[in-house]
């Protein structure tokens, strides 16, 4: 394709992401004006497994005074509840109660949303568990002081993302997940009669409690106000360098150490990385740069809908060849777009206050005529995601094992690239029971689901392999919030201080009222993760062990990985002689 033809499409594509958009709906829907009779789904329109989540009641406490009340009353009447947010990020189902709950409760965050206090003095800020990082962001920043790492997308509620281990990226200080900056933290639980039902209990940071509250996953009670640690504002000077991926595996150990903000994204593909060099400087070094992904952007419906359109005709026709046109289109758009940062100057490095280019997410802006991309309402995207860390001293193997799928099939990944690539960041060990267990590199990747969960995805077992290859092979840890089931498969094993977590559960809820059938599946509790069924591998509900849990009807068998001889995928029997032999080729050649 021509320099001039991808210039105009990057054109185009700016142009149609400079409209205005609607905000998220309110993930709780109830049949009445008291709020009974209650659904519940998350931002993406749909869990792993595609059920509807009910529930008898949602409540919207104000005060913390509230919060003790409504679990006073639950507890009273041992009555299960589900803490929900604003706009219900968390891919699994962390918020749903157990199928045929009629009686549970969903008690919602969205007007826990107040600063409590910032003080500048020692550079602290507390604020209730439903407040955006949005909003933390901008309130501390007022004040000249900002959170040192955060995640990237700027939707998230305090309360939800420390209760899912989110973060940014970087190996320095305390490291990027938002947890382990905690300083004091007001959790409203469960308690006997002689306590009037309820408890807060106030931890300070130390407390070997916190340690369990820090990643929660909802089930201890109800996070009511977080107090966290924060800086002076510095500024930050970023640089994005496109290498090829041949030293991809020997720099993932490497390249956190050098930089403080250090990620890739990579292309597999396209067999090439963004390494972002981003590191703090002062603050009187010139330039008012601004972080706007543009994936996290307001879209204009009409043009979402021609992309996902596109999408599925190229998925039905097995047309990986367009995919990687739309791929290197895509990637292209990015680069000459500076990925979405504005920058008041020109060329690199590009600096800004960390305030300014920490996350992102101006899709979430109240205007009419276009959405978040992945917006539910609208025909957009609609995708699984498979997010993972691996310790830093197995990454290399890991990364490795996946440029030798790709040599396989040079088209097989392409999607990928279409989703942005999969974005690596960096994490340390933290003190949380279930936080991360090492010094490791997190791997997001984003790929196209069919609105039919009968129907598989072109290459689909590549992407079942590397979700296999990362859990059971590698020993990656879930990301929390996002992922599959097949990703929980045996993880809480994985963590060494598991036992001490439960004991704080149950000291904190021993009726379980916080806990559902999922929720106890992921601790180990209960068996049931896997659901085995009919298709049941296509949507990462099973690893397949039969031909039917595949689409045997459409081409799609069970079989053996191609590296990976573990894994179990969803094979496509169109494979012809000459790809198998050249297969053999390469695993017995690397």
């Amino acid at each position: 394709m021509s320099d001039t033809k991808i210039i105009k499409l990057s054109l185009i594509f700016f142009m149609f992401y400079l409209v205005n958009s609607s905000p998220p709906e309110d993930p709780i829907k109830c049949s009445d004006d008291n709020n009974f009779n209650c659904t519940i789904t998350n931002t993406y329109g749909a869990f792993p497994d595609r059920t509807i989540c009910k529930a008898g009641q949602a409540v919207f406490p104000t005060t913390e005074e509230e919060v003790i009340s409504i679990v006073a009353n639950a507890t009273r009447e041992n009555r299960k509840m589900k803490i929900a947010t604003r706009f219900s990020h968390s891919i699994p189902k962390l918020v749903c109660l157990d199928n045929g709950d009629q009686e549970g409760l969903l008690i919602s965050t969205k007007f826990l949303n107040k600063i409590i206090r910032i003080d500048q003095e020692n550079m602290m800020i507390t604020v209730e568990s439903g407040v955006t990082l949005r909003q933390l962001i901008s309130e501390a920043g007022k004040a000249g002081l900002v959170l040192p790492y955060t995640p990237y997308w700027w939707g998230l509620t305090i309360g939800g993302l420390i209760g899912t281990g989110a973060h940014g990226s970087s190996l320095w200080g305390l490291g990027s997940s938002v947890h382990d900056y905690i300083v004091q933290l007001r959790i409203v639980t469960p308690a006997d009669a002689a306590n009037n039902y309820a408890k807060v209990r106030i931890l300070e940071n130390g407390s070997p409690d916190l340690n369990a509250v820090r990643v929660s996953l909802g089930v201890l009670g109800v996070v009511s106000q977080v107090t966290l640690k924060l800086e002076q504002v510095f500024k930050r000077s970023i640089t994005f360098s496109e290498r090829d991926d041949s030293n991809l595996g020997e720099d993932a150990a490497t390249f956190g150490r050098q930089h403080e903000f250090a990620d890739f994204t990579w292309y597999p593909s396209q067999r090439k990385v963004i390494y972002r060099m981003d590191d703090r400087v002062s603050t009187d070094t010139p330039g008012n740069a601004l972080n706007d992904f543009l994936g996290f952007r307001p879209t204009d419906q009409n043009l979402l809908a021609v992309f996902r359109t596109l999408e599925e005709i190229q998925e039905s026709t097995n047309d990986a060849g367009g995919k990687c046109t739309g791929a290197i289109i895509n990637t292209s758009i990015l680069k000459r777009l500076s990925y979405g940062w504005r920058n008041s100057g020109t060329g690199y490095p590009m600096v800004g206050f960390h305030n300014q280019v920490q996350a992102s997410g101006t899709c979430l802006d109240s205007l009419e005529g276009a959405a978040c991309p992945w917006d539910h309402r609208v025909k957009g995207l609609f995708f699984h995601q498979t997010t993972f860390t691996i310790s830093l001293s197995k990454v290399k193997g890991f990364i490795e094992d996946v440029q030798r799928l790709v040599a396989l099939e040079p088209k097989a990944l392409c999607v990928l690239d279409l989703y942005n690539g999969i974005l690596m960041r960096y994490v340390t060990t933290s003190n949380a029971y279930l936080g991360k267990q090492e010094d490791s590199l997190d791997f997001d990747i984003t790929y196209y689901r069919s609105k039919d969960p009968m129907s598989p995805r072109l290459f689909q077992d590549f992407l079942e392999e590397i979700e296999q290859l990362a859990f059971f092979k590698y020993g990656a840890l879930p990301h929390w919030g996002k992922n599959r089931n097949v990703a929980f498969i045996g993880a809480i094993n994985k963590y060494k201080n598991v036992d001490k977590f439960l004991q704080v559960k149950q000291s904190y809820d021993h009726l379980g009222l916080f806990s559902s059938e999922w929720t106890d599946q992921v601790l180990g509790l209960k068996d049931g993760l896997s659901i085995v069924k009919e298709g049941c591998a296509l949507e990462g509900l099973c690893i397949c062990s039969k031909d039917i849990h595949c689409a045997p009807n459409k081409g799609y068998f069970c079989r053996p990985g191609r590296i990976y001889k573990d894994a179990r995928v969803c094979t496509n029997s169109s494979l012809s002689t000459i790809d198998i032999q050249t297969r053999k080729t390469i695993s017995t050649s690397m």
